[in-house]
């Protein structure tokens, strides 16, 4: 399908970290598991309480800085080297597609790799948040004018930045392939995509370690761990493209 296909075009979920140390939020030992997610992650509980995100950042942000990219990224990043994927439509805040090397990441619920003031705009980056917040142990605020400096993750109850939904509507829509990984697609409006591809008579794939609901809307579902589907993946793709 690789081989036959224009365009590829990858989404990926929490799955794909899990396996470089990230727990999926949502699973037990999660990150919601331990901090209320409408106390601690709500657009609205920020503004009103940012203490509470810099609580909690104690603990996601060395999770997220102590993971490193595993096989997985790695052969996305390898599948554009090789000129097949277009690009990485990731829920992901944690970075680690760049890392890898993949060049066009669309990052659907931001990065928490920077920041920037609610009153001016200034941008920060996350090293500067965390000495500005004494790693934690206060809001971290902007030096200019004191208001609060807000990390770029999408908070629940705060639209995702239209610019980058709609790229990646535009690249879901005429993309002959998505490969889908460590994504259970329960969450909106990111679910929704695959469903644009499907509609211009596109393929899917979905890589995921446990089957989902929506396995029936895929051409073809790869039940495993992403680091050991993907890179064999991409070996069997170059041996039937003569890549040596």
């Amino acid at each position: 399908m690789i081989l036959e296909s224009i365009q590829v075009v990858v989404l990926t979920g929490a799955g794909i970290s899990v396996e470089s140390g990230i727990p999926d939020f949502r699973s037990p030992g999660g990150l919601w598991t331990k901090y209320d997610p409408l106390l601690y992650g709500t657009y609205e509980s920020f503004v009103n309480h940012p203490e509470r995100f810099w609580e909690m950042a104690k603990e996601l942000h060395p999770t997220l800085e102590n993971a490193e990219p595993n096989p997985a990224h790695y052969a996305l990043a390898e599948l554009e080297r090789l000129g097949k994927c277009r690009a990485v439509i990731t829920q992901n805040i944690d970075n680690l597609h760049q890392r890898a090397g993949s060049t066009d990441v669309l990052e659907l619920h931001g990065t928490h790799r920077s920041g920037h003031c609610m009153s001016c705009r200034r941008v920060f980056t996350l090293e500067e948040m965390n000495e500005l917040s004494e790693y934690g142990e206060c809001v971290a605020c902007c030096p200019e004018d004191d208001a609060t400096i807000k990390p770029d993750v999408v908070f629940f109850g705060e639209p995702l930045d239209s610019k980058v939904l709609s790229r990646a509507a535009e690249l879901a829509s005429t993309s002959d392939l998505m490969l889908v990984v460590g994504c259970s697609l329960e969450v909106y409006p990111a679910a929704a995509l695959p469903e644009y591809t499907k509609r211009r008579k596109g393929r899917l794939v979905f890589i995921n370690t446990i089957a989902t609901y929506h396995d029936d809307q895929a051409d073809l579902v790869c039940l495993g761990k992403a680091g050991d589907v993907l890179p064999a993946i991409v070996e069997s793709y170059k041996k039937l493209a003569g890549i040596g």
